[in-house]
């Protein structure tokens, strides 16, 4: 009889064991992001349980970081690491219990689809080969992995580089919030495709700066919010430092360098099973033409992609209380720019669902792509 054996010696490999004695009982904790308190992400692999009824318990779930994002959740589960589907899941306010029978004896779980290191450095790799992308490495993280900073424009346009708009796009500063790179790499393949008259418009006309990857060494180590030092990145806008938040002092000071003229931040929210946007009405500086370019934005994604909607997300900031650490706000404010943080489920998008998948990452590409469309519309509007 084989044994049952738990694995998570590999990238953002996640678990605690407590007890895995019974298939039919198997009993997890998730584990805290290693220098913080935040618990959520999980990643793991099970062997030996090929046809076994496997019941997976995460006991401390009602002690998560959001015990919220459980409600409605189903965990994920892969064969093959490629293709990953929904399983039954169940959640009584403390305990999370998911059933499935294994049709291999090694399948994966993961808290959402998982966006591996390798696979960003083929995404780089692969968008380099274009004579319309610019790598540049902006320096090192904690752990001395590459902080790449993607450059996109056409470089036969006839329109001078410094008169186009500067187009900025950060993601995964949450390094569990995977659907936010799955996001980005929708934008960079939509970019790079020579024959969508959409991408070949908006490169004559801008450049574009796409960070696909803010927080890689929290996401090698599994955690869900922080990098290596513990620190959530999306609160250090104000005053990063290279000793605690290398990632975001490198970034805003390449901002700070060339300018923006609009914003993207892509993230994951636990809770809300929607796709939506947050911006920055509670900024200092927050204008009626920052106001009008949030509005058309927001109204011609409604009009171009069934995914989005604008009837749910974050309570709206009261006027001048907005928290300038986010990295939304911080830029907004900094370059008197429409900004905005885009959020989507871990859950699914309960507008528009899919039993088998829930919201996945192909669903995250396919909007990253739409982007491209609320982007055109506003572009001669953003200075």
């Amino acid at each position: 009889m084989t044994s049952l054996h738990i694995s998570t010696a590999f990238d953002s490999g996640s678990i605690e064991v407590v007890s895995l004695a019974d298939p039919a009982n198997i009993q997890l904790n998730i584990r805290r992001d290693n220098a913080s308190e935040f618990a959520q992400w999980f990643h793991f692999c099970l062997h030996g349980a090929v046809g076994k009824t496997v019941t997976l318990r995460f006991l401390n779930a009602g002690t998560s970081a959001y015990p919220k994002g459980w409600e409605g959740y189903r965990v994920l589960a892969s064969e093959d690491r490629a293709h990953w589907f929904r399983i039954p899941t169940e959640y009584d306010g403390q305990v999370m219990t998911a059933q499935v029978t294994p049709g291999s004896n090694a399948i994966y779980f993961a808290y959402f689809e998982p966006y591996s290191w390798e696979r960003h450095l083929d995404l780089i790799g692969s968008a380099a080969q274009s004579e319309q992308v610019e790598l540049e490495r902006l320096g090192a993280t904690l752990d001395s992995r590459d902080m790449t900073l993607v450059t996109l424009t056409d470089a036969r346009s006839e329109i001078p580089r410094p008169q186009r708009r500067k187009v900025w796009l950060t993601a995964r500063q949450h390094p569990g919030e995977t659907m936010a790179e799955w996001f980005a790499e929708g934008v960079l393949e939509r970019l790079l495709d020579v024959d969508d008259p959409v991408s070949r418009w908006l490169l004559q006309r801008c450049v574009f700066y796409v960070v696909p990857h803010m927080n890689p060494d929290g996401a090698v180590r599994g955690n869900l919010r922080t990098n290596a030092a513990g620190a959530n990145l999306n609160r250090e806008w104000t005053a990063p430092t290279m000793e605690r938040s290398p990632e975001v002092f490198l970034v805003r000071k390449k901002m700070l360098a060339i300018g923006v003229d609009l914003f993207l931040d892509a993230h994951g929210d636990e809770a809300q099973p929607y796709n939506f946007v947050a911006g920055t009405e509670g900024n200092p500086g927050y204008t009626p033409r920052i106001a009008a370019l949030e509005e058309a934005f927001k109204a011609s994604w409604l009009a171009t992609c069934p995914d989005f909607q604008t009837e749910r997300g974050y309570a709206r900031s009261a006027p001048g209380q907005a928290n300038l650490a986010l990295a939304t706000n911080w830029v907004g404010q900094n370059f008197d720019c429409l900004a905005y943080t885009i959020e989507m489920p871990f859950k699914d998008n309960a507008d528009l669902p899919d039993e088998a998948s829930g919201w996945s990452g192909e669903r995250s590409k396919k909007l990253g792509a739409s982007v491209l469309l609320p982007l055109l519309a506003v572009l001669d509007r953003l200075r």
